[in-house]
């Protein structure tokens, strides 16, 4: 397989450039607007929404495997062109039961993986007595599109929720509120034959409901990793899962481990692997969906923390100057995705700083709350005093 066309022409799309260059490999994007990052390296452009599958039976004729960049597909439609013989990796069936946040709680809980107490609002009748059971704070979630925070709320007391309810027409779910100690993701790639790969954990860091930072690897016990290691092999064994997955969990304050959410592709959590390990994401994906051989998604370093640059302004301008403060920090790897348009909470790049084993400690220290002089510097230059 060589050609290999993508779902989505975002910046999860553009840093697969590089590894497909690497396997020989030649991208074909599907994407609406001629503005988004991955039109700029890819071989071929179908420019149409991510959800038009009658593009999609264009990319799939141009391609020699489907993948995608995001889940905002319509599965329905593409199941069409499955019977018609297009080779989607990941398989449309292993999607199905994660598009809908509600059908991802339901297949989680029913694999037997641990899970917030949860509920899908479709009985409005019963949301009184399904509230006293779970109690507030609760979080209410939109059960499709929502990514970045969008579509997620904190919801304090029964009047706030009604007025969601009231002033939304989504569908949505609604679960107990985690007071986590800290957030934590695995990268998981699984191969044609069944192989699997787990990349460190690592905590998270989200403000707004929207990813700040991620420290490589996270400061946890051997016990719980081998927890989320299995967690990982479980949810892909049972998908029959081929390429990248994100898996995002929480940590609670007695130590026990749940899954907050499952990413059906490359994911933000991982980018530090671009820099940090043997293989990044980008390239294990890529390798899993041609029928490659999975590559060593060790760390090459003790230690990596990344940050993400998010827009804070509404403007058009490229930042230049904080950029080249922020790539001259020592150890520092920038990756600007090139958008032409800022605006509040949006991804526009991101800088990974390796760690030695000098300066790991703050690392550590920073996992532990007490805070990192690199971080402090990256964001002091990045958002406005």
């Amino acid at each position: 397989m060589k050609r290999v066309g993508v779902i989505g022409g975002g910046q999860l799309a553009w840093m697969m450039a590089d590894a497909a260059q690497k396997l020989g490999l030649e991208l074909v994007v599907q994407t609406p607007s001629e503005h988004d990052p991955a039109v700029s390296i890819a071989q071929e452009i179908v420019f149409a929404p991510v959800d038009d599958a009658s593009a999609t039976e264009i990319l799939a004729k141009k391609s020699d495997v489907i993948t995608f960049e995001n889940e905002f597909v319509n599965l329905q439609a593409l199941s069409l062109l499955g019977q018609q013989g297009v080779c989607f990796r990941p398989r449309l069936e292993a999607l199905a039961p994660l598009l809908d946040k509600y059908h991802q709680r339901c297949y989680l809980r029913d694999l037997g993986l641990p899970v917030p107490q949860f509920f899908a609002l479709d009985e409005a009748e019963n949301l009184k007595s399904k509230i006293e059971y779970l109690g507030f704070p609760a979080v209410l979630k939109s059960r499709r599109h929502g990514y970045d925070g969008q579509g997620t709320f904190i919801i304090q007391d029964f009047a706030t929720l009604e007025q969601k309810l009231t002033l939304n027409q989504s569908l949505f779910l609604l679960e107990e509120f985690v007071p986590f100690e800290r957030e934590l993701a695995i990268i998981a790639a699984r191969s044609v034959e069944g192989e699997i790969v787990t990349y460190p954990v690592v905590e998270t860091q989200q403000e707004q409901q929207v990813c700040r930072r991620v420290i490589a690897p996270a400061q946890i016990t051997p016990n719980q990793v081998a927890e989320i290691q299995a967690i990982a092999h479980t949810l892909l064994n049972s998908l029959e899962v081929v390429g990248i997955f994100g898996i995002e969990l929480f940590l609670s304050a007695d130590g026990k481990i749940l899954v907050n959410e499952i990413a059906p592709r490359t994911h933000n959590s991982g980018h530090f692997s671009l820099d940090a390990c043997e293989t990044s994401q980008f390239e294990q994906h890529l390798r899993a969906v041609c029928g490659l051989p999975l590559g060593n998604p060790a760390l090459q370093c003790a230690g990596a923390v990344m940050v993400n640059l998010l827009g804070y302004e509404n403007s058009h301008s490229d930042y230049q100057s904080q950029r080249q403060q922020i790539a001259e920090i020592h150890q520092a790897h920038l990756h600007w995705y090139g958008k032409t348009e800022s605006r509040p909470g949006r991804k526009l790049g991101h800088v990974t700083v390796l760690l030695d084993n000098q300066n790991i400690e703050s690392a550590t220290a920073y996992a532990n709350g007490v805070g990192a002089a690199i971080v402090q510097t990256i964001e002091s230059i990045w958002y406005p005093r």
